[in-house]
């Protein structure tokens, strides 16, 4: 019958961690078996001629040591050998030889206090590593996926959440939605972005910023792309505030955008809630490059465009009642739109549409003007000079939130440039003037 080993209550241990924590049993039987090993080796210097056998179904621990026997004269280490003589005088053993291996069992308190607060230690030490171990596995697997998790605590930088078994994970603000707002106990939707894993301490990361949340919240919602009738080719998103989705179908039956809007908009209100009512423009893919720029710019209808292809530019040409569609507030369509295309947008007043002769485009100034200040001229809806000089100074500073000398710079710039177009009239009609003179007197 096995010695009673009351260093620890294994049963509880095994109640407790394969039940609880979901700890395969064949695994926690290695443990704690290397556990009582480590201890064993650190008290006598080895542990090589110990058994450890673990029964995971009673609870019972077996220790076994095994010593050589050699003669009187040739001990040399006890834990390993034992004398002939001393083991013929223990019962049922008289028979043993020198080099028969006598095999022990022995109770492991026998080791001293010591001893059992070690395996204490290294026993709540191996199950932690192996708990962080399988959570960086299960949630490795999950990456991509989205999950659902508790808010236990909010901080300035990041939110703590939790899952159902209790496992910690960080959604920092930087991956969440402008405008999102938690109270701890609030459930948050999100999808596993990365698993980090420094030190063996995993840090699962969320985010709800990412185009691949947006991807999931489409999948979920719209059985036609989860059975992969409707594919998702591109995303590009500004969280919170707009998002545009590039989607295609193989099959000529269905209409993709259709299927992801919904009827009167059901499948897709559904996800702008969760986005916090982020605008989403869902678009039909196509290889033809102009046609799915034009598609890109929409709402805003296209006059013509013209392609760049060794330099990934594009210009596009609108009526003037369309351009400010084109950009967009905050210029958010037109930066999507570069996003969703992977081209660099630049929008013109098309010259059809009464352009005026005296007027120039911003782009004609970039010797002079910096490319990010024209840009940022453009993302309020200018791109002419005399556009530009209609709007108060103050208004120019207040919606480009430039600095109050560049915006005094690009107006003098301007304005030079309109001044020598003038001097320049002048001097023409006064060279006139002066050729049509001595016709006069004759």
């Amino acid at each position: 019958m096995a010695a009673k080993q009351d260093v620890v209550d294994l049963a509880e241990i095994f109640s407790k961690y394969t039940e609880e924590k979901k700890i395969d049993r064949n695994t926690l039987v290695s443990v704690l078996e290397d556990s009582f090993r480590s201890v064993i080796s650190k008290m006598v210097g080895s542990d090589e001629n110990y058994d450890v056998i673990i029964n995971a179904k009673k609870g019972d621990l077996e220790i076994y040591r095994n010593r050589e026997v050699v003669a009187d004269e040739d001990l040399e280490d006890e834990n390993k050998e034992i004398t002939l003589s001393e083991v013929h005088k223990i019962e049922g053993n008289e028979d043993m030889n020198i080099g028969d291996t006598y095999a022990e069992q022995v109770n492991f308190s026998d080791f001293g206090r010591r001893a059992v607060l070690n395996l204490r230690q290294t026993l709540g030490s191996k199950i932690l590593d192996l708990q962080k171990d399988n959570l960086y596995n299960k949630y490795k697997e999950k990456v991509g996926t989205v999950i659902s998790a508790e808010v236990y605590q909010v901080w300035k930088k990041e939110m703590l959440l939790v899952d159902d078994e209790g496992n910690e994970m960080s959604l920092p603000k930087s991956e969440q939605i402008p405008g999102d707002f938690y109270r701890k106990g609030d459930k948050v939707t999100a999808v596993v972005a990365k698993v980090d894993n420094r030190n063996n301490d995993p840090k699962i990361i969320l985010s709800r910023t990412s185009p691949l949340f947006l991807q999931r919240l489409f999948e979920r919602d719209v059985p036609e792309i989860l059975d992969g009738l409707i594919t998702i080719r591109k995303i590009a998103r500004i969280p919170g505030e707009r998002a545009k989705v590039a989607v295609e179908s193989y099959d000529e039956r269905i209409d993709p955008v259709g299927a992801c809007v919904g009827m009167k908009g059901a499948r897709i209100h559904g996800i702008v809630r969760e986005l916090r009512n982020e605008n989403i423009d869902v678009i039909q893919y196509t290889d033809n490059l102009k046609l799915f720029i034009s598609r890109a710019l929409s709402p805003a209808h296209v006059s013509d465009i013209s392609v760049f292809d060794e330099h990934k530019r594009a210009d596009v040409f609108l009526h003037s009642e369309e351009i400010s569609l084109a950009i967009g507030k905050n210029g958010n369509n037109i930066k999507l739109a570069n996003m969703l295309t992977e081209y660099k947008i630049e929008v013109f007043r098309d010259d059809a549409d009464g352009h005026d002769a005296n007027d120039y485009y911003l782009d004609e100034f970039l010797d002079e003007i910096d490319a990010w200040v024209i840009e940022a001229l453009k993302n309020i809806g200018c791109s002419t000079a005399k556009e530009v000089i209609k709007i108060p100074r103050q208004e120019l500073i207040d919606r480009t939130d430039l600095e109050e000398e560049t915006i005094d710079e690009v107006l003098d710039i301007i304005n030079e440039q309109f001044r020598i177009d003038e001097a320049d009239v002048e001097a023409a009609d006064q060279s006139e003037e002066g050729t049509d003179a001595p016709a006069e007197e004759a």
